[in-house]
């Protein structure tokens, strides 16, 4: 009886520890800057830093799953679009009928998922898009981040063209969706 409480207790430690490694938690935080003039693009409201204010980072994301749970957001991966530069894994803008994503820091691994596609399901609807960048979870506030606070670090942003095919026409009125995605 008394091996048996010992093992039990030994396998739920065990699987507390597994638990708590698969959390993400904040890995630090920045300080936002004011934006130069005209420096922040606010297409589909994305927010600009705000100075003085502290904006949590994270180097991870919560853990993939064959249903993971996510935030959807509105990007414009076009050229002049408040997406900024060109997308990371293939230094190309994209256009917004193009159903394109860049995933947070921790789910775009280092670029192992660029170029790859995701399948996305959200208001009763599904879809498949391409992995073409980062939507940063470390760093922001900057010019290359153009101003904008870091992303969350459960965030699947995506075009309009994502959007459409789940059923939402304008984007912008709903601003962020409870969506789950899979990799294809």
């Amino acid at each position: 009886m008394k091996k048996q409480l010992c093992s039990s207790i030994f396998l739920f430690l065990i699987i507390l520890s597994i638990a708590e490694s698969q959390t993400c938690k904040p890995s630090g935080k920045i300080r936002g800057i004011k934006p130069p003039p005209n420096q922040c693009n606010q297409e589909h409201e994305s927010d600009c830093c705000v100075e003085g204010h502290l904006y949590t980072t994270y180097k991870c994301s919560p853990r993939v799953t064959g249903r993971t749970k996510a935030t959807l957001t509105i990007n414009s991966f076009a050229a002049g679009g408040d997406g900024g530069g060109p997308s990371e894994c293939d230094n190309q803008y994209h256009p917004d009928n193009e159903p394109v994503v860049a995933l947070s820091t921790g789910w775009f691994n280092n670029e192992s998922r660029c170029l790859k596609y995701i399948n996305i399901y959200g208001n009763g609807r599904s879809t498949k898009a391409k992995v073409v960048d980062e939507c940063d979870s470390t760093m922001g506030c900057d010019k290359d981040h153009d101003y904008q606070p870091p992303c969350p670090n459960n965030i699947v942003d995506a075009s309009e063209a994502v959007w459409k095919a789940l059923g939402i026409s304008d984007p912008d009125s709903v601003g962020e969706l409870d969506i789950y995605w899979s990799d294809v």
